[in-house]
């Protein structure tokens, strides 16, 4: 009889998470260090060829852990809210317990909270205001930008522009999203935010994501827009923000910005040699 030969893949295991339809692919590299390169960042995002994901979150030790983040484009982001929350929702239920100290790269230590209601929390931290820290090319009102509609520009750990618009809805995102985000005026380039006043303390929003496109939800974006709601006199400081993929709770309280929402874990995975092998 001939002996059947084992050839066990060694590949890349990962996570798939999401919050609102905002996507992630997850990576564990506590254990063992991963080197991403943008290649194979940009291949993991491709929806067709690959894992398809909005950010890609990378796990590594801390205190407690660090996180990582790429856009789909393979370039760095200091923040992704809504990745923070699925991430931290699933270690705190590993480690049982409802609270978790988070450090982001480029970000600095939040904390997520978890309740009862299935919510979890993450203090996004104080937003930045000033134009040189956000940063803008020049020295400009922040609550005005010299552009067409006047958005507010925020610091969020990565750059912000919100439009107050009447009607999110008749916004062409897919041509207003890139022409903004890559305006003169944001030298990193800047996620671009449309919102409107629906009620009191409560908006709705469209988000166009700098190095990923147009996407379901975005928890930093929600976050700016709130803030920038806030300053323009439009809402008071916590406030419901409902997104194409479902709503979210902001709470902008003295030790910084506080984001609540729903999380999904929704599978495990590992990535073939073959497809390593391929990039």
């Amino acid at each position: 009889m001939r002996r059947m030969q084992q050839n066990p893949t060694i590949g890349l295991p990962f996570l798939k998470m999401h919050g609102l339809g905002n996507d992630f692919v997850v990576i564990d590299a506590r254990a063992v260090p991963v080197s991403l390169s943008a290649t194979l960042v940009t291949a993991l995002a491709d929806r067709h060829r690959g894992v398809g994901f909005d950010q890609l979150a990378v796990i590594t030790p801390g205190d407690d852990l660090t996180l990582t983040f790429y856009n789909a484009d393979g370039s760095l982001s200091a923040a992704c809210g809504n990745a923070t929350r699925c991430i931290a929702a699933r270690e705190m239920g590993i480690r049982d317990t409802n609270a978790l100290s988070i450090d982001i790269t480029g970000r600095g230590t939040l904390q997520a909270t978890r309740n009862s209601t299935g919510l979890t929390s993450v203090n996004m931290g104080h937003p930045v205001l000033d134009w040189q820290d956000i940063p803008l090319a020049q020295e400009v009102d922040t609550l005005a930008l010299p552009i067409d509609g006047t958005p507010v520009a925020t610091g969020m750990g990565n750059p912000h522009c919100t439009f107050f618009v009447d009607a999110v809805g008749d916004i062409d995102l897919l041509t207003r999203g890139p022409e903004i985000e890559h305006h003169p005026i944001f030298p990193q380039r800047t996620n671009v935010q449309f919102a409107q006043v629906e009620g009191v303390n409560t908006l709705r929003m469209r988000v166009w994501e700098r190095g990923t496109g147009v996407t379901l939800a975005s928890g930093s974006s929600s976050c700016a827009v709130a803030v920038a709601a806030v300053r323009r006199g439009l809402s008071e400081r916590k406030v419901t923000i409902h997104l194409d993929g479902g709503t979210l709770y902001i709470d902008w309280r003295e030790d910084g910005v506080w984001m609540s929402g729903p999380t999904a874990h929704v599978f495990d995975g590992t990535l073939t040699q073959s497809f390593l092998d391929s990039l």
